[in-house]
């Protein structure tokens, strides 16, 4: 029961976050200046085109497939390696995101003036957090049972 419930809540969040990057990839600049790292002069660290914006979409995407079928909420076979490993994998990349690499990403940045630094302090760094904690979750109780 609490296992479909987190599955479920994880999925919203990746289709949300899936749903962002699909707008931005079809043109769309919403939110899009904020969500990437910049220096202290305002210069973007990258530049994603299209493309990119595509491919994290469908990740995330996978993502939220992947953790609905871990959860069990739905039905779908996976390979075995993968549900032994996934998750918890899934759950690391994500506390390492919220952690960052101590200079633009991540709780312990040294640049957080910036819109982007704020915004990751505030939002993207705390809901990375959420989400590896979420999946370690799933993974525990996959452990207990």
């Amino acid at each position: 029961m609490i296992t479909n419930l987190i599955g479920v809540l994880l999925f919203l969040i990746f289709i949300f976050l899936s749903a962002i990057h699909f707008y931005w990839g079809l043109g769309g600049t919403w939110g899009a200046n904020a969500a990437i790292p910049t220096k202290e002069n305002n210069e973007k660290l990258m530049n994603p085109k299209l493309f990119e914006c595509f491919v994290v979409a469908i990740v995330l995407l996978g993502f939220g497939i992947f953790v609905l079928a871990y959860s069990k909420s739905v039905s779908i076979n996976l390979p075995t390696w993968l549900l032994y490993y996934g998750a918890p994998a899934l759950s690391l990349l994500f506390i390492c995101r919220a952690i960052g690499e101590f200079k633009y990403v991540g709780f312990f940045k040294k640049v957080k003036s910036t819109r982007f630094g704020q915004l990751d302090t505030k939002y993207y760094s705390p809901l990375c957090l959420l989400i590896g904690f979420l999946v370690m979750t799933l993974v525990l109780i996959k452990l207990k049972q």
